[in-house]
């Protein structure tokens, strides 16, 4: 089983109580300083492709040859975070012969006990890219349930983006999605190696097509 090395259980160590079976969070790992935010110029027509969650090498230790065949020929691509190996935005930028741009996730932070992933100028919390008129946000935890409220999708985007977005690109579910929200539209890509978090198969992947101030996006089932 695995068990994050953010919390102990041994003993009742500074005020731990080992009657009640009491955790406490141990020392939070030194995190290297990273972009919260990096904006970026484009021009259209593009068509970007979306990928996230892809937890290499805990889900599989490479891609299925299916991600990469589904997104060659974009123009761009938006990584939504948990990649755990950084060398994932390499094999993409590689097979796929498009620029990659990655949110750096809490598989990718330290902060859910995972390594921490280098330095890499393609990293960032978030990205916000410019094109044409849009704004149009990537980040790897966002809220895609309207329950969640207004305010709060209000907040996130100034929080994330520093103000609102046209598009938000987010992972972190694992659960393939377009919607729009307070006339935000919102996508997530689910995860092509991990769908849903069940056995590792063939997930998805998803698409942006930008052109004349105008997106369309979709979700497209890998086989």
């Amino acid at each position: 089983m695995y068990r994050s090395p953010l919390f102990r259980t041994a003993g009742p160590a500074r005020g731990g109580d080992a009657r009640l079976g009491l955790r406490y969070p141990a020392a939070m790992p030194q995190l290297p300083p990273r972009q919260w935010l990096s904006e970026h110029q484009f021009s259209g027509p593009m068509l970007i492709g979306l990928v996230s969650d892809t937890h290499v090498p805990e889900a599989r230790r490479t891609i299925f040859d299916e991600v990469y065949a589904a997104l060659r020929g974009v123009d761009l691509i938006l990584h939504g975070g948990d990649m755990h190996d950084v060398v994932v935005l390499d094999w993409l930028e590689d097979r796929c012969g498009a620029p990659v741009l990655g949110a750096c996730g809490n598989g990718d932070d330290g902060s859910s006990g995972r390594n921490i992933a280098p330095d890499d100028p393609r990293l960032s919390y978030n990205h916000l890219l410019h094109i044409d008129g849009l704004r149009i946000g990537t980040t790897h935890d966002f809220p895609d349930r309207p329950f969640m409220g207004s305010a709060n999708l209000r907040e996130r985007m100034d929080r994330h983006f520093g103000g609102p977005c046209h598009v938000v690109v987010g992972g972190d579910t694992h659960v393939p999605l377009v919607k729009t929200w307070e006339g935000t539209l919102i996508v997530n890509s689910g995860s092509p190696l991990y769908p849903r978090n069940l056995l590792t198969q063939l997930g998805t992947v998803g698409f942006l097509e930008v052109q004349g101030g105008r997106v369309d996006a979709w979700i497209e089932q890998l086989h």
